[in-house]
């Protein structure tokens, strides 16, 4: 494969967050960790995308020694998480609008590349687990997120680090009336952000021929 696929890096720490806010009390959304397009993420459902990630982490390694170790260097784990399930609905719906779709062959072939690169399908599930805390049952789903942000910068004309991709990230934000539970921080509309979010969520990867960057 000749043709490079490449989504590049989403949120940087470096990226100044602009205080275009909204937030919602627990009062209003009583067990909602958020609320995005008038539906509910339930703090069970975040709890239960947290377990996924902390019980691959301490499968993949050999004592508990190792697994404090991991713990320690991913404490904002529960926030970050929120912070994907989040955007994940906001990049899907700005997709929606520009009339983009990604088919499950797009993402096999993608998923197909990469294993290529990494050395398999272990390889693969453990390189998303430790770099992006992507869940080895949620690998597909996120790859099909990373096209979808792909093809959406492409029809935009521009790539992914660029305002007028972002524009249309803030367009969605504030179509889905973005509700963060202050708990877990603050929505920044016009970044599609949460306000102290640190980890990035799509890094730049390449299938076929390509390098993956961290």
């Amino acid at each position: 494969m000749h043709r490079r696929r490449r989504t590049a890096l989403l949120l940087s720490a470096a990226i100044a967050a602009a205080p275009a806010l909204t937030a919602c009390g627990n009062d209003a959304h009583p067990g909602a960790a958020a609320v995005v397009g008038g539906q509910r993420i339930t703090v069970a459902q975040l709890e239960t995308r947290v377990n996924e990630v902390r019980a691959a982490q301490r499968a993949a390694v050999d004592d508990e020694a190792q697994y404090a170790q991991v713990i320690a260097k991913t404490g904002s784990l529960t926030r970050d998480t929120l912070h994907g399930m989040v955007l994940d609905r906001v990049l899907h719906r700005a997709a929606q609008d520009a009339g983009i779709s990604v088919s499950r062959k797009e993402v096999q072939e993608m998923r197909d590349g990469l294993q290529e690169q990494v050395g398999g399908a272990k390889a693969l599930e453990t390189t998303w687990l430790q770099q992006y805390g992507v869940a080895p049952q949620r690998l597909e789903e996120n790859l099909r997120l990373q096209l979808e942000a792909q093809k959406l910068a492409a029809k935009l004309g521009t790539d992914t680090s660029q305002p007028a991709f972002w524009k249309a990230l803030s367009d969605a934000s504030q179509k889905l009336n973005v509700d963060l539970n202050p708990r877990y921080g603050s929505w920044d509309v016009q970044k599609s952000s949460r306000m102290d979010a640190k980890t990035p969520w799509v890094r730049e990867v390449t299938a076929g021929q390509g390098e993956q960057t961290a």
